[in-house]
């Protein structure tokens, strides 16, 4: 009797393993972090300014008089902003962070046999190299600072402090100087960062429950302006502000998923194209996908994309390369839906 060819399940979904809160904004001074939860939160405000024109314009706009014509009409904005306190020159980034187990296990499969191979791959790569690499990896994202996003650039100094909770109080608290850890490689290497990294291995492992306080400092500078989030506005009417930043009960915050972008930027194995700079590592997705540079640098195309490396593993015994074997395994742990389906 013929063995039935493996298909890939047409429901399959995954649970995202690395899961962080909502990141919250303070406002206070750099010599005062020891009493960082007395801080004041920051709050969004409405600003109107009124601009001029700027944009590109079209060759028939080009004449003197429409120019001057368009100058006249001042481009009236109402806009959201956050900023630190006029005596206050440190930004505070407070969020939680838990680890989760079983990597590889579908929250959703309706293939037993697609799923039973999966086990298989997932145990195997388990026992040839287990989550040191990745764990490794994502705990130099806390370390290096790189979730302040845009509150990094041009602070003068940056503190993390990551403190694994236990009852609800600090076990064990890690410290880093985040400028001293690169953004755009993993060379750098503290004996707190590979304690830190051991912790997340557990987690991932399953072999010990992980829940994680994140706390970062950027000294900025007394009332600079701070970045939250920008919200999305699908629907905006006539009047509408023209930015929108994010808040939870009142405080300027960073999205989860903003968060969990930053802490997922790991891939450095991906493609490079001749002649191309590197970029340094990009977040895990499933293309590669960048979307400020509206590209995708795992094309299907080079059978470098997740789903074909996942068929050719599974399907037809193809064992990827290490680097790409840890790809795989870190969008796994990143989750997703990823059947099948017509």
């Amino acid at each position: 009797m013929a063995q039935k060819t493996l298909k890939t399940a047409s429901v399959l979904a995954f649970e995202r393993k690395l899961d962080p809160s909502d990141a919250l904004l303070f406002s206070g001074n750099w010599n005062k972090k020891e009493n960082a939860k007395d801080w004041e939160s920051i709050s969004v405000r409405e600003k109107s300014v009124r601009g001029t024109i700027s944009n590109r314009l079209k060759a028939r706009d080009q004449d003197p008089t429409k120019v001057d014509a368009a100058i006249e009409n001042p481009n009236l904005q109402t806009v959201d902003i956050a900023s630190l306190g006029s005596e206050q020159d440190t930004l505070q980034v407070r969020f939680t962070l838990r680890i989760l187990p079983g990597v590889g296990v579908p929250s959703a499969c309706n293939n037993a046999e697609y799923q039973q191979k999966l086990r298989e791959v997932v145990d195997g790569y388990i026992q040839a190299h287990g989550f040191s690499e990745l764990a490794r990896r994502y705990a130099s994202n806390p370390a290096n600072g790189r979730f302040l996003w845009r509150n990094r650039i041009g602070a003068e100094q940056v503190e993390v402090q990551v403190a694994r909770l236990v009852d609800g109080a600090a076990q064990k608290k890690y410290v880093f100087n985040s400028l001293e850890f690169s953004l755009r490689s993993f060379e750098n290497g503290s004996t707190e960062l590979e304690q830190l990294a051991e912790v997340i291995r557990a987690g991932l492992a399953g072999e010990e429950h992980v829940l994680l306080e994140v706390v970062a400092f950027a000294r900025l500078g007394a009332g600079q302006e701070v970045f939250p989030s920008q919200e999305l506005i699908l629907d905006r009417g006539r009047g509408d502000k023209s930015k929108t930043l994010y808040s939870v009960s009142g405080v300027a915050a960073l999205h989860s998923q903003k968060v969990g972008n930053a802490l997922r930027t790991i891939d450095t194995w991906y493609p490079v194209e001749e002649g191309v700079a590197e970029v340094g590592p990009i977040a895990i997705e499933p293309y590669g996908s960048v979307t400020t540079e509206g590209r995708a640098y795992r094309q299907p195309k080079q059978k470098a994309d997740f789903y074909n490396l996942l068929d050719n593993w599974l399907l037809k015994d193809q064992v990827p390369e290490v680097e790409q074997q840890h790809y795989v395994m870190a969008i796994l742990v990143r989750g997703g839906v990823f059947g099948d389906a017509s």
